[in-house]
């Protein structure tokens, strides 16, 4: 049918479960079969290093979120700052936490877009403040020093490699090998790193012969 465009399609979605809702929702919305197979587990960093590495940071001019994630663990952090949003999911959080987003692209997800915005072309001597995971892209941060402003991290929480069940893998593949997984969503590098871990081998093997829908093409 022309208004369910997924119907019948499988499709594996790797989100951290809790971030997955809303993706499930749109495509079972849609026609589609979700099944999720989370490949990251998002857990936050100890709160009292957190705020010990807040305390040796000077108060920020801008404060950049790069995911809900940060906004969950890092949205008391921003000291006063204007507060920017990398994708309207991130800008959600932020407005679900009571804030105001000040600097959203309007035209992508990404840090490219964030970039070209008008309020961070002219950020010489301007501290910028970004609140992330333990890692991650550096392409904000050199682009703001390029362009002449004080660059500072904060982490707040850290990505790591689930663990999953035979039960839970054997349950996967059985569904793949019945035609059930059509097409897979990744969101991150990391992520599709993650599921060539995780998956079993024959699953693996099957990820080159399968879609693979991402938000940005530096995944693939």
């Amino acid at each position: 049918m022309a208004d369910r465009p997924l119907q019948g399609i499988g499709v594996l979605v790797t989100r951290p479960r809790t971030h997955a809702i809303e993706l499930v929702d749109a495509i079972e919305a849609n026609g589609g079969n979700a099944y999720c197979f989370p490949v990251i587990d998002i857990v936050p960093l100890d709160e009292i290093d957190v705020r010990g590495s807040a305390n040796t940071l000077k108060a920020p001019d801008i404060v950049i979120f790069v995911s809900r994630n940060a906004v969950e663990h890092g949205i008391r952090y921003t000291e006063g700052g204007k507060l920017a949003a990398i994708g309207p999911s991130t800008a959600r959080a932020i407005e679900a936490a009571g804030r105001v987003v000040d600097i959203q692209s309007a035209s992508g997800f990404d840090s490219e877009h964030l970039l070209a915005e008008a309020a961070l072309q002219d950020v010489a001597g301007k501290r910028v403040r970004i609140i992330r995971g333990s890692s991650g892209r550096e392409l904000l941060a050199n682009e703001l020093r390029a362009r002449g402003a004080t660059v500072d991290y904060l982490s707040v929480y850290e990505r790591r490699l689930p663990a999953i069940s035979a039960e839970t893998q054997a349950d996967l593949e059985s569904r793949w090998r019945q035609g059930l997984i059509n097409v897979i969503t990744i969101m991150s590098v990391q992520s599709l790193g993650n599921l060539t871990r995780l998956l079993p081998a024959w699953c693996a093997e099957q990820i080159e012969s399968t879609p693979l829908v991402t938000p940005a093409g530096r995944v693939l």
